[in-house]
């Protein structure tokens, strides 16, 4: 399994730079130790998401019986959907919803709902390591898989802690940026993992 391919990935659907309006929108009003308390709860969260999506996300799919190639396609395509949404500088329609952004906003805590799920770590991302966790050959490639889920709470949490100066320095249109040419990655991958699971549903395609 190739190791590099599932961190750009994370690291394209994560988009922790993209996260830092609304993580500055959530936390507005809150005090240095609530920041500090949001940032670490949510960076923990994601790494819970991921690593118990690499371990146990197999057996799901093994459970409902569905086939990793059918599980390629719905995932390329949800990938496909975020792609698009980050190319126009949107958060993606399956990461959040204007109902549970109000309900984050009313709540007391926003670190595991909205910023980790579906901000940070949604149906996106866990579909792409279950996919990718299916590949592993050796447990080994699993620990691997995991390990990337610290890297991507590391990179989130350290997004967040410089949030206010990232914001200033890049502002909108550089974050933006960022956006899009994540998302011009995430379509590339999203193409690719369609495609993979089409030729393993019909053969005759790769004739």
């Amino acid at each position: 399994m190739n190791l590099i391919k599932p961190l750009v990935a994370l690291l394209a659907i994560v988009n922790p730079l993209g996260a830092i309006p609304f993580f500055i929108a959530f936390t507005e009003g809150f005090s240095p130790a609530q920041r500090h308390r949001t940032i670490l709860v949510s960076a923990f969260s994601a790494f819970l998401v991921i690593g118990l999506s690499a371990l146990f996300g197999t057996d799901l799919l093994h459970f409902f019986g569905i086939s990793l190639a059918s599980f390629q396609v719905g995932g390329g395509m949800l990938l496909l959907i975020s792609a698009i949404s980050m190319l126009n500088a949107k958060p993606g329609a399956v990461k959040s919803t204007p109902e549970e952004v109000d309900e984050a906003v009313a709540s007391d805590s926003v670190a595991v709902v909205p910023l980790t799920i579906p901000l940070l770590t949604g149906p996106a991302t866990i579909s792409t390591v279950i996919i990718y966790a299916n590949k592993a050959r050796h447990w080994s490639d699993l620990l691997v898989l995991v390990s990337y889920g610290v890297v991507i709470a590391l990179a989130s949490a350290m997004a967040f802690r410089a949030a206010q100066p990232i914001a200033r320095f890049l502002g909108k249109t550089g974050i933006n940026v960022m956006t899009r040419l994540m998302g011009l990655i995430l379509a590339a991958l999203s193409v690719e993992m369609m495609s993979d699971g089409l030729l393993k549903l019909f053969p005759g395609l790769g004739r």
